[in-house]
């Protein structure tokens, strides 16, 4: 009876452990060669090349990306914005990154341009060469 006893414990300690064993330490299998950046938007200016993003570095310093208009298109596939719920959701900036190298963003912004995170920016203001030639697009934190 006691070796059956030690039997089945022993059965029971083997398959209960048998996962731990299962378990390889390749963490190049499980790791995505993706990775974000997150960050809220302080303001976002749409303007005729683009948008202008104001996101907060820090506590106190407010930092301006900018992202063409050609991100946004079907066939350059490097932006995309999603519009958000209502309700108390804040917009932010998501950018993605393959290998190290600047891969898309995304826009999470409010539909309602009258929501405070919606900015304008004045007909005569010329920022245009502030868009061009844009191929990469790194936060500052």
């Amino acid at each position: 009876m006691k070796k059956l006893m030690v039997f089945a414990v022993l059965t029971v300690l083997l398959v209960a452990g048998s996962p731990i064993f299962a378990q390889t330490d390749d963490k190049k299998k499980h790791d995505s060669e993706y990775y974000y950046k997150n960050v809220a938007i302080e303001k976002i200016y749409p303007y005729r090349n683009g948008y202008l993003i104001q996101y907060r570095r820090g506590l106190n310093r407010i930092e301006k990306a900018y992202l063409p208009l050609e991100w946004f298109t079907t066939s350059a596939g490097r932006g995309e914005i999603i519009t958000l719920p209502k309700g108390k959701t804040w917009p932010s900036l998501t950018v993605y990154y393959k290998n190290g190298e600047f891969s898309h963003v995304r826009l999470y912004v409010h539909h309602m341009a009258s929501h405070e995170t919606w900015g304008t920016i004045p007909q005569n203001v010329n920022i245009d060469s502030q868009f061009e030639n844009i191929e990469d697009l790194r936060l500052k934190f």
